[in-house]
């Protein structure tokens, strides 16, 4: 059974950044897209990042240029390092490996931006 545990959430305030981490085991991290998503209280949940097999990132347009996604295979670990963080970004985030419809996912890490 494939396992994804996340870190690095917490209470951070406006401006400041954090490094969320997401590390895999019980598959062949390599093989796999991995993603990040967030759902804040009421909201949808979408998703914020991914990065391919390939290293081709994608990002939604709210974090576009403040988050970066990356990837360590030999750790079989995804980060999403974010900066700028604004209050709209407060929400769970999730560790998504193999996509959303089919794919494993983290428990989730609280990221509150706060004064």
């Amino acid at each position: 059974q494939v396992q994804l545990v996340e870190s690095g959430g917490g209470l951070v305030q406006p401006g400041g950044s954090l490094r969320l981490s997401c590390a895999a085991s019980g598959t062949i991290f390599s093989m796999y897209a991995m993603y990040w998503f967030r759902q804040a209280p009421g909201k949808q949940r979408d998703m914020v990042a991914v990065i391919f097999r390939d290293g081709t990132k994608n990002y939604a347009d709210s974090v576009k240029g403040r988050f970066t996604i990356s990837r360590d295979n030999a750790k079989a670990t995804v980060y999403l390092q974010m900066n700028s963080l604004k209050p709209e970004d407060t929400a769970v985030y999730y560790c998504n490996l193999g996509g959303p419809a089919l794919g494993s996912w983290g428990q989730g890490t609280q990221v509150t931006v706060s004064s």
